[in-house]
């Protein structure tokens, strides 16, 4: 859903809430010193003998930055998971241009930075790999992105790092008119494998654990898994984020995006 009052100061596509430069009339008010004189109503004025300007309704070039989380974990082996992100990001690049938004899409690697030819149409894009070492907040604190003032912003991520939601998702929000996450949990990310010997690999520093995975191991990742999503889900309130979960797996087969509808990312789109 496009807000109204995506961002001000230029002609855009969309009307505003607030008073600008379109042809669309909205009120009057007493003239302030550095009005524009064109503006004064001389009608009036001749009147009344008071200065009165017409205010006219701004419109608004609403703007997109989509950041996409680069860490390793993302492109998980065996799994779907960087298949559904490309696919998603994709659509909602071709989303925004088509409701005539400008669009920037970023890649929160060592460092966040603007993927090459990312205004273009998403087959264009260059640099989008799912190889860095860092997690999305480290991504942030290495080189933060240049997001644009009172834009939509959208986070394509599996949201599986540590650290505290909430500072992630105030740094995300401050400025921004509107903020989507979008969380991309692989099958294998919610359930752990069957009862046995198994190696863990973490993505990001390659590191591997030998574990016998029993039933109470199970138990403990889930309720684990389970608070960490409540902690997304609480910051995201306390940000007036919108916040929804696919399992790539499900996408790629049929790509039902009907929960970015129902967040009503979609909506006006």
């Amino acid at each position: 859903m496009i807000p109204r009052d995506t961002r001000s100061g230029r002609y855009g596509y969309y009307p505003g809430n607030a008073a600008g430069t379109s042809l669309d009339f909205k009120d009057f008010r007493d003239y302030q010193p550095g009005d524009d004189l064109r503006h004064i109503d001389w009608g009036a004025y001749g009147r009344s003998d008071k200065l009165t300007v017409k205010l006219f309704r701004e419109e608004v070039d609403p703007h997109v930055d989509l950041l996409i989380d680069g860490s390793r974990s993302m492109a998980l082996e065996e799994t779907a998971k960087a298949r559904a992100v490309l696919g998603l990001a994709a659509l909602l690049s071709s989303a925004a241009s088509n409701a005539k938004c400008t669009c920037c899409s970023w890649i929160a690697a060592d460092g966040c930075r603007q993927i090459e030819n990312s205004e273009d149409r998403p087959s264009a894009w260059l640099g989008l790999n799912f190889d860095s070492r860092y997690s999305l907040s480290e991504s942030f604190v290495i080189c933060p992105p240049s997001l644009r003032r009172r834009g939509i912003r959208i986070l394509l991520s599996d949201l599986l790092f540590p650290g505290d939601p909430f500072t992630a998702l105030r740094h995300l929000a401050e400025g921004a008119s509107a903020v989507f996450v979008i969380q991309v949990l692989a099958d294998a990310d919610i359930n752990p494998p069957p009862r046995g010997n198994i190696t863990i690999v973490d993505s990001e520093t390659g590191e591997t654990t030998e574990l016998f995975l029993d039933e109470q191991i199970r138990k403990r990742y889930e309720k684990r898994l389970n608070t960490h999503q409540q902690n997304w889900h609480t910051a995201a309130k306390k940000t007036g984020t919108l916040i929804t979960s696919f399992t790539a797996e499900e996408v790629v087969v049929n790509w039902n995006v009907d929960p970015m509808e129902a967040a009503g990312l979609l909506r006006g789109l």
